[in-house]
């Protein structure tokens, strides 16, 4: 069976969270004996120095297709090329993921192809698009829903909202995560950031409002001014921003006068799993998500955690005290502040649905479900 893959930045060490789960996701498949195309945008594979020049990784074949410096226009834009490349390489299945890119749904189903769609969530809710943004994200997902062959949804409550508008029968296949890996000198990885371990919080995404990190600079300052924390445990903030943007600049300069805040910029691999393992706490003050796999990696590395309330963050592996509204920062530093008092043990979750072979056997059954009939 051949999938082509569109609708992702690319894989691997791209920032994102559905580009985490494509490089979680098509391995798996791989070693199903499935043969996978993944169509990347063409600037992100040749700004990541990990990515640049590849043309297959882990047994998939990777293209890389132009995609224009445009936040509003470069999903659509390389998904409709996407489309016009998967065509010349007649795969059994066109995989759409994200409901923007999945506005030109219909168009492959016109041009003969069988299609499926993961819906990650309701991305019109993220304050970085304004209303043209929006009417098009939900015309993705109107278009996404009703076209495709199958819809997978990542979470039942993304099952349940697209369900009831469009009257289709969503799979729901959620994220997933790799087993926990801790680098032989994750100390001294550490230490290049000037941080020891379990002396800091660790948050990470990319540079947008919805993930909050502007209330969770101020919480942490809270923390920090009235002397409700050791002012040995630092703010670690890992990641970056797609787009330069006003929001963006301001992050940065906040966090750049906050004392006891360090910005890494994107990292991926050891140095990554390294932040997460040595972390006391990991903090997702998140306005929006769709299942956050930073959420799950630092779960399986038995991190304890400290979210917004969310549907999206209030898994069944968590409680209620796992949690605190969004956009408050004051009551996220009490949160923080209540479980930094507390010795640094190692939590246990159950993340046995998140296993990655699971969720390709899963989406393997759906493609046959189309491909057999």
């Amino acid at each position: 069976m051949k999938v082509v893959v569109v609708g992702t930045r690319g894989i691997p060490d791209i920032q994102g969270g559905v580009e985490t789960h494509c490089a979680g996701l098509y391995p798996e498949l791989v070693s199903l004996g499935i043969d996978v195309t993944i169509l990347r945008r063409r600037h992100y594979a040749e700004a990541s120095e990990s990515s640049r020049g590849l043309k297959e990784w882990n047994g998939i074949r990777l293209i890389d297709l132009y995609a224009p410096r445009l936040k509003s226009f470069e999903a659509i834009v390389h998904t409709f090329l996407g489309i016009l490349k998967a065509r010349a390489l007649k795969p059994d299945i066109v995989h759409i993921h994200a409901i923007g890119p999945s506005i030109v749904a219909p168009f492959a189903r016109l041009l003969g192809m069988k299609v499926v769609m993961t819906n990650h969530g309701p991305d019109y809710h993220r304050e970085k698009w304004g209303p043209i943004a929006r009417t098009f994200l939900r015309l993705g997902e109107r278009f996404g829903s009703k076209a495709s062959n199958r819809v997978i949804a990542i979470s039942p409550v993304i099952a349940s909202d697209v369900g009831k508008k469009y009257g289709c029968n969503p799979v729901v296949i959620p994220n997933g995560v790799n087993p926990p890996h801790i680098p032989h000198d994750a100390e001294n990885i550490i230490a290049t950031y000037g941080l020891k371990p379990r002396r800091y919080i660790l948050a990470l995404g990319r540079f947008v409002p919805e993930k909050g990190f502007d209330t969770l600079i101020e919480a942490y300052s809270i923390l920090r001014k009235a002397g409700r924390i050791d002012p040995d445990i630092k703010l670690v903030i890992a990641g970056d921003a797609d787009h330069e943007t006003p929001y963006a600049r301001s992050l940065r300069a906040k966090a750049t006068a906050s004392p006891g805040i360090v910005l890494t910029g994107f990292i991926s691999g050891d140095n990554l799993k390294a932040l997460t393992a040595m972390a006391a706490l990991f903090a997702m003050p998140s306005t929006h998500e769709g299942l956050p796999i930073a959420l799950l990696e630092a779960m399986s590395y038995g991190i304890d955690v400290a979210t917004s309330n969310i549907s999206s963050c209030r898994l069944p592996e968590l409680s209620e005290q796992d949690s605190v509204p969004p956009g408050n920062p004051d009551f996220l530093a009490s949160l923080m502040a209540s479980k930094l008092s507390c010795p640094a043990t190692p939590r246990h979750y159950d993340l046995s649905r998140y296993s990655w072979p699971s969720i390709a056997s899963d989406t393997l059954a759906v493609y046959r479900s189309i491909t057999d009939n």
